[in-house]
């Protein structure tokens, strides 16, 4: 019988690029990425909220992430940043596609419609391929490359006058499957987690009552997750040890998906 195979749980100096990390989850991930010593890029579209992430992380005791401005719909933007990225930590070795948008619409809406959905699939979608293209020179020379795609629930079913965030979600869902059988080859793991209802900014406007009522009637859990429960999947999912997952598609979202009533 073969011996054990003592593998590494620690993503300690790895290099780290983390989209829409200004806020909710991207912010946490950046955190706790940066507390097990990663080399942490916070982007997002303003430079001075990256900033301000990059400080609380100084100020826990923390100083391995640096703040970077990133339009993730724009492609020549990506090219640049993530190139600038990889001079600056001199590699990069996880990408983490967070960014999002809040995309709600019905589909009777006229012109304001077409403009959310083509802004819901930029942000949500078309960027996460972009990225991972734009990076893919120095994930090919790591030898624990992570690529991982931050969907949701809704990528696996549907909310009534959803339409354009529903299907850019789901579309990270096939994205992610096609990326994991295309880059297998290379050695780069590409998951998707797909979390349900999380207290973040995107539902902070939500009342209360409605939260609780929504997390009593629809999770097995009974109540919203928090950022960094996503954050921590996130991190597992990164770690070299993760290293036969690939093509995943991960609920965080306290048993929406198994609960039937």
């Amino acid at each position: 019988m073969d011996p054990y195979q003592p593998l590494s749980r620690s993503v300690a100096g790895r290099h780290v690029i983390i989209t829409g990390a200004a806020s909710g989850m991207g912010r946490a991930t950046a955190h706790l990425f940066a507390r097990e010593g990663a080399q942490v890029a916070v982007t997002d579209l303003n430079l001075a909220a990256c900033e301000a992430v990059v400080a609380e992380i100084a100020a826990a005791g923390f100083s391995t992430a640096r703040a970077f401005a990133l339009n993730v719909a724009d492609h020549e933007a990506i090219q640049k940043v993530v190139a600038e990225i990889a001079a600056s930590f001199g590699g990069i070795d996880i990408l983490i596609n967070n960014a999002g948008v809040s995309s709600f619409c019905p589909l009777d809406n006229g012109a304001d419609y077409d403009a959310i959905w083509d802004r819901a699939l930029a942000v949500m979608l078309s960027a996460h391929q972009r990225m991972a293209r734009a990076a893919l020179p120095w994930l090919r020379q790591s030898d624990a490359a992570r690529i991982i795609n931050i969907a949701s629930t809704e990528g696996l079913g549907a909310t009534p006058g959803n339409t354009p965030y529903v299907a850019a979600k789901t579309g990270v869902v096939g994205l992610t499957r096609g990326l994991a059988v295309d880059l297998g080859k290379d050695g780069i793991t590409v998951n998707c987690i797909c979390p349900g209802p999380i207290l973040t900014g995107m539902t902070e406007k939500v009342p209360e009552a409605d939260k609780a009522t929504f997390a009593r009637r629809r999770t097995a859990l009974r109540r919203y997750g928090l950022a960094e429960e996503v954050a921590h999947m996130t991190l597992n999912l990164a770690l070299p040890s993760s290293s036969f997952v690939t093509g995943a598609i991960i609920p965080v979202d306290g048993g929406l998906i198994a609960r039937n009533a």
